[in-house]
């Protein structure tokens, strides 16, 4: 293993990941490149969020009322499934979507834009391509993910609410006092944090993956591969990373 490439890399993905933050609120300002991004990471992950997260719910409350049935507990359906999906099911699985749509979507742009000699350009022309393509990728990313996440976990709850209501004949105005009761601090914010915290990395190994790209078309197909996989992995490791320090923020830990 080549230690100084290895350096080499990190410093990189600093220049990635923490410079295009710093550099975002510095005049130029680019309000249209972001606002395109944000349309493209948002607005064009609507239908994707919308149908994975209906599904989700509907499963996870078809499940929950079978298994819960045989206790005599079926009537804490809505309890369990609220809990389950703001907590952890509907920010790690919207997030997962997220990463094959836009991320991939990333990686694969501004892979080409670098094969092309684009970036270079913009160089030559004095304009910063970390500010310019990066930064608005990035905070498109932090701004739409919880926003999507938030959309997908009530079209969640709504998909285990008919589950619940219309299959499982349960009264809906106590699966609703369940939702109720678990909409406390905790539970709004463990939800909320996490998307942020997906957004930017997926944003950053995106945009790492992406610039790093070499190799004609096999480098690109390595380069979205690349950014694809290690968000993945990134999105799943640090949800049991936020969960552990969150849990032992609010006092629960085990």
């Amino acid at each position: 293993m080549d230690i100084r490439a290895q350096i080499a890399n990190l410093q990189e993905f600093y220049l990635v990941s923490v410079y295009a933050v710093a550099r975002a609120f510095k005049k130029p300002f680019y309000a249209k490149e972001t606002i395109e991004q944000m349309d493209y990471a948002g607005a064009g992950s609507f239908f994707i969020v919308v149908l994975v997260s209906l599904f989700i719910g509907m499963a996870l409350s078809l499940q929950l009322s079978a298994q819960l049935s045989s206790l005599g507990l079926k009537m804490y359906t809505g309890r369990i499934v609220g809990l389950a999906i703001i907590k952890e099911i509907g920010p790690v699985a919207i997030a997962l979507s997220f990463t094959g749509r836009v991320g991939a979507g990333i990686a694969s742009e501004l892979g080409s834009m670098e094969l092309g000699h684009q970036i270079d350009i913009l160089k030559v022309h004095g304009i910063d391509p970390i500010k310019k393509l990066v930064a608005p990728r990035i905070i498109s990313a932090i701004v739409m993910l919880p926003i999507l996440t938030l959309i997908g976990d009530a079209i969640s709850i709504l998909g285990g609410y008919y589950i619940s209501v219309f299959v499982s004949q349960q009264s809906g105005s106590f699966y609703w006092s369940q939702i109720r009761e678990i909409m406390d601090f905790e539970t709004i914010t463990t939800g909320t944090v996490k998307p942020f915290m997906f957004g930017y990395l997926i944003a950053c190994i995106s945009c790492y993956s992406g610039l790093s790209t070499r190799g004609g078309a096999v480098g690109l197909r390595r380069s979205t591969t690349t950014a694809v996989v290690f968000s993945t992995i990134i999105v799943i490791v640090t949800d049991f990373l936020l969960t552990k320090v969150l849990l032992y923020l609010f006092g629960q830990e085990v």
